[in-house]
């Protein structure tokens, strides 16, 4: 929601001193109505000034659109309004997420991330200089991996985790690869479905009829040189 303003000056009346210690009475460029200087808001870096009710839905507005740098409504102006000067018209909550957003636009792109789980989702800062994998969300408490943004792959290495299908990344999914590795049993490179070899040699033959070695999970031949296990 934009607010339009008065292209003109902020105007001071005329007559405002009438007597001795009576408050002025000041024009607002936003809603055009005449307030006392006492509900005014006065911009610290432009000294521009718009009655609080307007700057307060102004300002929830531009923050509601993620808009973190807020100018000054004046249309003229480029100077912008500072979080730590709207205090008294500005929620909490709405100065916090201001607050927020202009940290988070100081922080590289190749540095920043998420906390996975969605329930969180807080902004995280990658900033070590070696290669970081488990990890601790410090808002959630929750385990993930920081290479792979997701949550916390217990045995299952990072690149072999990112070679899954999407539709193999599910927990139960990395259960079972880690059962399997466990048991030493050869996943077949065509189907995908585990084998374990109870007896015999390396030669093996899966159930969709792909031939391929138990030792090594290559596809067998007749020159295969593993040898026998």
């Amino acid at each position: 929601m934009d607010l339009e303003v008065d292209s003109d000056p902020v105007k001071t009346l005329k007559g405002k001193h009438k007597e001795r210690g009576e408050s002025s009475s000041v024009y607002c460029g936003i809603c055009m109505d005449v307030k006392p200087s006492g509900e005014m808001f006065w911009n610290q870096n432009c000294s521009h000034s718009f009655c609080d009710d307007c700057i307060g839905k102004y300002l929830a507005a531009k923050i509601q659109q993620n808009i973190s740098m807020v100018k000054c409504p004046d249309p003229k102006c480029k100077v912008v309004v500072e979080p730590q000067y709207c205090g008294s018209i500005v929620p909490r909550e709405v100065i916090d997420r201001w607050e927020n957003a202009l940290c988070e636009n100081l922080v590289l792109e190749s540095q920043k991330f998420y906390c996975p789980f969605k329930d969180c989702s807080a902004m995280l800062i990658y900033d070590a200089e070696e290669v970081v994998t488990a990890s601790e969300c410090p808002h959630c408490n929750r385990l993930f991996c920081a290479q792979c943004k997701v949550s916390w792959h217990a045995g299952v290495e990072c690149r072999e985790f990112q070679n899954l299908k999407q539709y193999e990344r599910e927990k139960e999914d990395l259960m079972v690869i880690e059962l399997a590795k466990n048991q030493s049993w050869r996943r077949c490179s065509k189907c995908n479905f585990y084998v374990e070899k109870v007896e015999g040699c390396s030669h093996v033959t899966c159930r969709c009829g792909n031939e391929f070695c138990y030792a090594c999970g290559s596809s067998w031949s007749l020159h295969h040189a593993c040898g026998p296990h």
